[in-house]
C-alpha cells in the first residue's frame, strides 16, 4: 500500500495494477525536508552513520578512565613508530623500533661498507647478510621510513 502501511497490500489485477503503479508517489505528503533527510540517508541504506574517529574512544577523551595507560601505547608506554615488516627490517639492521631515518642510512652505509666483498679482499662469505641488509633497507625505503 505504500509509505508507512508497509506490510499492506492491495489485490489488483494487471490491468488495475498498472493504472495504480502510474499514478503512486512514495513521497507524495513529504515536506521538503523530510524529502531531503530521506535522500540522505538512502545513500548509506538508511542505516545510522558517524565520521570517522568520532567515536573512538583515545587516552585523552573526557570521562573515559586509562588506570593501566593502554591506550594507543605499546608495552614500553610509546606509540609505535612501525609496521611489522618494518620493525622486522630495522631488526636486521640492529636498530631499535625508534630509530629515524638518519639513523637508518647511517647504520645501512656501515653495514654495507663493512660486509661487502670489496672492503673484504674479494671474500664472499658475508654475502647472505649483506643482502639481508640491502632488502632490508629496501623495505624500510618503500615504507618511505627512510
Amino acid at each position: 500500500m505504500g509509505r508507512l502501511r508497509e506490510g499492506q497490500y492491495f489485490c489488483f489485477c494487471l490491468d488495475h495494477v498498472r493504472e495504480y503503479n502510474a499514478t503512486y508517489n512514495y513521497f507524495n505528503g513529504m515536506s521538503d525536508e523530510d524529502l531531503l533527510r530521506y535522500q540522505k540517508d538512502a545513500v548509506t541504506g538508511h542505516r545510522p552513520t558517524w565520521k570517522m574517529g568520532a567515536n573512538r574512544a583515545g587516552p585523552a577523551s573526557p570521562g573515559m578512565a586509562d588506570p593501566f595507560h593502554m591506550q594507543g601505547k605499546t608495552a614500553r608506554n610509546r606509540t609505535p613508530r612501525h609496521g611489522v615488516v618494518a620493525r622486522k627490517a630495522l631488526h636486521v639492521l640492529g636498530l631499535d623500533d625508534d630509530a629515524g631515518p638518519g639513523e637508518i642510512k647511517v647504520r645501512y652505509k656501515e653495514l654495507v661498507k663493512r660486509l661487502h666483498p670489496d672492503a673484504n679482499g674479494g671474500d664472499r662469505s658475508n654475502e647472505d647478510r649483506l643482502r639481508e641488509i640491502i632488502n632490508a633497507y629496501n623495505v624500510l625505503r618503500s615504507f618511505r621510513a627512510v
